[in-house]
């Protein structure tokens, strides 16, 4: 293709205004021209967002991550402890790792809240989740979890990228990666983020690592405009931004053909040219007035505590029931993070998210999709049995035990599965650790973790990156049983 001299490829995009699709190429010129070293000829193989095929046949399809940050409150919530009960302000005489040693005590707390039993299987859940407490016939809760890592952002980073270390894929990008998606027009990976702000460690929950740009989370805002630069200018939109993004495609393949093997580069292209086929897609799965007042009214949002997280869990559902692979729902940094005043703390939370995740498991299931969209709800750690802080009572870190809970998409419902010890403070019985938990997922997903890689320097990168990681089948449903 020809330039005229006063007129180059950077002359002619740096000088357009089309909106989305015009930003994104404007970005990728610049960092090109910054002159970044070319990356070696890994693999012969392009990205994209296409949806692949399995190992083996998948049970679940769609995943949605409601990730509560900060550690959630096991003990007060998931786990009735009759004997941490007795010993209800005695000492506890077992070795604690602690965040907070300065407000420290060694004086056993028992929860404030009564459990009572729900649902046919007859779990036992806190008061402070009488919504969950309709759908536990649909949920497995685990409660034994465990990372080991006691800082939120290193068990942030084992839960969502497999290590404690910074920098590694996400589990939605290795989704995206591994799967592709149903829907060309919309992202795999898709991130709701809270309007307080970002979680902890940020834009590394979702960050894509070493795989290529095209499979990071793409993130909507908790406002409108919840995608930011959506429209082109009215004069460009319709034929005119066709003709020029018919226009910016051909120079960017002609770009591309000069480069073999730069991977990045051509998932980069793909990225931008997703973004203009966003504008119509988007806008639609983003419109909540197609939704019914009963839809609205089961999601909490005529209650003004968690109207603004039911509405993030009803886009969710929106979203994977239009082929959207991988949505992670945040809540906002530290909202768990009750190391003092867990009376009014965690009441307020469970407020805040127990009848929108409720709703979103009973919304998924008669539209009959719950059974192949994995629910997730959970965060990072849980607490200790012990008081943090007497004069504004809370409970410190405790990422040796905790619970979380999944529904649908191949997993067993109304199951309670492991537990910690007598005052909830490590797991004992059929113990996931976070390796456990990948593989599981992968399994659910028809993925093999062993061949799940990417090539990168050095050797070839997995989720799991040897980690001795097994599926837990106790929790599958029939017909998932080891061959």
């Amino acid at each position: 293709m020809h330039f005229f001299p006063d007129h180059t490829r950077r002359h002619f995009l740096a000088q357009s205004g089309f909106g989305l699709s015009s930003l994104a190429l404007t970005h990728l010129l610049t960092q090109e021209a910054k002159g970044a070293p070319a990356k070696p000829d890994l693999e012969k193989q392009s990205f994209d967002l296409l949806p692949k095929r399995t190992p083996h046949a998948p049970q679940a399809n769609a995943m949605i991550s409601l990730f509560m940050q900060g550690g959630p409150s096991h003990i007060d919530m998931f786990e009735p402890k009759p004997e941490l009960d007795r010993l209800n302000g005695q000492t506890f005489n077992g070795q604690l790792q602690l965040d907070n040693a300065a407000e420290a005590t060694s004086k056993l707390y028992a929860s404030p809240w009564k459990f009572k039993k729900h649902g046919e299987c007859g779990t036992e859940l806190s008061e402070l989740l009488p919504h969950l407490g309709k759908v536990v016939d649909d949920i497995c809760l685990i409660r034994s979890m465990h990372t080991g890592v006691n800082n939120h952002v290193q068990s942030i980073w084992a839960l969502t990228n497999g290590r404690i270390q910074q920098g590694r894929p996400s589990l939605g990008s290795w989704m995206a990666y591994g799967l592709g998606t149903e829907n060309q027009n919309m992202p795999a990976f898709v991130v709701l983020t809270d309007p307080s702000g970002l979680p902890v460690a940020g834009v590394e929950n979702w960050t894509n690592g070493w795989l290529p740009s095209l499979y990071q989370g793409t993130v909507i805002r908790p406002k409108e405009p919840r995608i930011l630069n959506l429209d082109p200018p009215p004069q460009f939109q319709g034929a005119v931004q066709d003709k020029f993004l018919n226009y910016v495609r051909e120079l960017n393949q002609d770009h591309l053909s000069q480069r073999p093997g730069e991977h990045d580069l051509a998932a980069r292209i793909s990225s931008y040219e997703l973004a203009a086929r966003m504008q119509t897609a988007a806008k639609e799965a983003l419109d909540l007035s197609q939704e019914t007042a009963e839809t609205k009214e089961l999601y909490g949002l005529n209650n003004p505590r968690s109207a603004e997280y039911g509405t993030r869990c009803l886009i969710a559902r929106r979203l994977v029931e239009r082929g959207v692979r991988f949505v992670q729902v945040h809540t906002g940094n530290q909202h768990w993070d009750h190391h003092g005043a867990i009376k009014t703390g965690l009441p307020q939370m469970c407020e805040v998210t127990d009848q929108p995740s409720a709703a979103l498991v009973m919304d998924l299931k008669r539209r009959g999709l719950l059974d192949t969209t994995l629910v997730h709800w959970g965060g990072e750690m849980g607490r200790l049995p012990v008081i943090q802080n007497e004069k504004n009572i809370g409970r410190d870190h405790n990422t040796f035990g905790f619970s979380m809970w999944l529904a649908g998409g191949g997993v067993k419902g109304g199951l309670a599965y492991g537990a910690t010890d007598e005052v909830g403070h490590h797991a004992v019985e059929n113990v996931v650790n976070h390796f456990d938990y990948h593989a599981t997922l992968l399994h659910l997903f028809g993925l093999d973790p062993e061949k799940l890689t990417f090539a990168r320097p050095g050797t070839p990168g997995t989720l799991l990156d040897g980690q001795p990681g097994k599926i837990v089948w106790d929790i599958l449903k029939r017909g998932q049983e080891k061959a």
